[in-house]
């Protein structure tokens, strides 16, 4: 299979789906259902709780891995082959992704969390949000930017080329990147869990993802599309179950201080406009084409919230103040990566009235 074929198979044949536009809405029908289902039925929810082996919850794990592995399924990592091509805008991406983004957070989340919002928030839970949003920049989005970088009409080989060099990056960055910041925060750091949360939540998933690829492709290609289009739902079934579970945890502590979603909201939009604002800027600065830059700033602002809830709750708990926060980067991912995507658009011709 040739590079413009590799590109159109990793690519989501359309725009963002059903199930995918309206996240957000599902994301609060959940938080309202676990609420409500953990008020009413405590001792279910205990009991799956209680399901754990090496602060690994099994239920939870298992949804993960079904959120999981269907976009990991859409990467090719053989696709690194072309980072040479894009080598300018590649290197904004990795400069946000990992050397701006994550510390951006701690920041913010040290700015918010510690200081500016304390009075509204609970005290015992402080570090555990500086640790989700920690958590939350760590990981740059993967199955999701394809839709990101087909509304803004970004170059998909690309796209597909900057996703794989994450993802593999991904592998032996995030724990030592997340164990960096906690340490910094002074945030006790269980090793042995953040490594255990790596191999469950990233390392077998790609090695899963990537067999079942390869006999799918196998079979051709309207088979792999296919099979991935139907898998799709069933990632973001698995991603509302589990955050059920999240909120029926976390039930008291919202029903208690309700601004609390709100308030752990700020430092993520702010680090959204950040990291997408100077991504573009930085493309721009360096002559890289829009169709490149579209997507990297997106790229550099999107989160993996999915590995960011997953490792949030081995770390720390269903009840924890970190997988709260987690769930608040999935609650306004689409509105306002949506709104980035407006901006890329309606600004292309100011961008490219400077690189011309």
């Amino acid at each position: 299979m040739n590079t413009a074929q590799q590109a159109a198979v990793a690519a989501p044949s359309s725009g963002i789906g059903f199930f995918e536009r309206y996240l957000t809405v599902w994301v609060a029908l959940c938080i309202v259902a676990g609420i409500l289902l953990g008020q009413s039925l405590p001792g279910v929810f205990h009991a799956v709780g209680a399901m754990e082996v090496a602060r690994v919850n099994i239920p939870v794990g298992l949804l993960i891995w079904v959120m999981i592995i269907p976009m990991l399924i859409k990467i090719d990592f053989g696709a690194m082959g072309q980072v040479a091509g894009h080598w300018r805008g590649i290197g904004v991406t990795l400069f946000v992704n990992w050397l701006v983004k994550p510390f951006s957070m701690a920041l913010l989340g040290w700015i918010f969390v510690r200081h500016v919002f304390t009075a509204w928030l609970p005290a015992d839970q402080l570090d555990s949000y500086v640790a989700g949003l920690i958590l939350l920049a760590a990981a740059p989005c993967t199955a999701m930017v394809f839709v990101w970088s087909q509304l803004c009409k970004g170059d998909p080989y690309f796209t597909l080329s900057q996703v794989a060099l994450n993802d593999a990056i991904m592998v032996v960055a995030f724990a030592p990147v997340v164990g960096l910041l906690l340490g910094l925060s002074s945030i006790a750091v269980p090793w042995e869990t953040l490594i255990t949360s790596v191999a469950l939540y990233i390392v077998i998933p790609v090695l899963i993802a990537q067999i079942i690829r390869r006999a799918l492709l196998a079979r051709g290609e309207a088979t792999y599309r296919r099979v991935v289009g139907a898998l799709g739902p069933y990632s973001i079934m698995a991603l509302l179950a589990t955050l059920v579970l999240l909120f029926g945890f976390q039930g008291n502590a919202i029903v208690e201080q309700p601004l609390i979603i709100l308030l752990l909201a700020v430092p993520i939009l702010i680090q959204v406009v950040l990291n997408s604002g100077l991504a573009y800027y930085l493309n721009r600065r360096f002559g890289v084409a829009h169709c490149v830059a579209g997507p990297s700033a997106l790229i550099g602002a999107s989160n993996f919230f999915e590995l960011a809830v997953a490792t949030a709750i081995s770390l720390f708990g269903f009840q924890s103040g970190a997988a709260l926060a987690t769930v608040v980067g999935v609650l306004i991912e689409v509105p306002v990566m949506l709104l980035v995507v407006g901006v890329v658009n309606r600004s292309r011709y100011w961008y490219e009235a400077k690189t011309n």
